[in-house]
């Protein structure tokens, strides 16, 4: 199991590492830089969380964790719950790279006006975008001015 490094604890937190020792599971914590193979031209960049640049505002989601999936040509850019701080501090992170750039986005914070700026999206450029939401969902996600930008890459 791979997980992002937390910066906070919370109950749930708690709970899921008292879980993990019980049932013996090994985890991996992750954090910007590393790189976890999976096989042969197949892995993940992880671009996000970083110790150096811990986003203190809703902590839990602004330091999701954010990676990428290479394969060969092919790539998909996962963001979790990021929001619009996480995303500039991931933007100045990669600045004058193109890391960022995917073949595919898993949307941000299921699509929440929080997320998706188009200056991230800019730097992404996907060609296909997902967001995982459910349909009639109490929080109106996905927000119709992300599904505008989006519309527009």
């Amino acid at each position: 199991m791979v997980i992002g490094k937390q910066f906070e604890s919370s109950t749930n937190y708690q709970e899921f590492v008292n879980i993990v020792k019980e049932k013996n599971i090994k985890i991996h914590v992750v954090e910007t830089g590393q790189k976890v193979s999976i096989e042969k031209n197949l892995y993940f960049d992880v671009l996000w969380p970083s110790s150096k640049h811990v986003v203190r505002e809703n902590n839990i989601n602004n330091n999701s964790l954010v990676c990428k999936m290479v394969y060969q040509n092919f790539s998909v850019l996962f963001t979790g719950d990021i929001e619009e701080r996480a995303e500039k501090a991931i933007l100045k992170e990669y600045k004058n790279t193109n890391i960022l750039k995917s073949t595919v986005l898993k949307v941000a914070h299921h699509g929440s006006k929080s997320s998706s700026t188009e200056e991230f999206l800019d730097a992404v450029k996907p060609k296909i975008a997902l967001i995982g939401v459910g349909e009639k969902n109490i929080f109106g996600h996905p927000n119709k001015g992300v599904l505008g930008r989006l519309e527009r890459i």
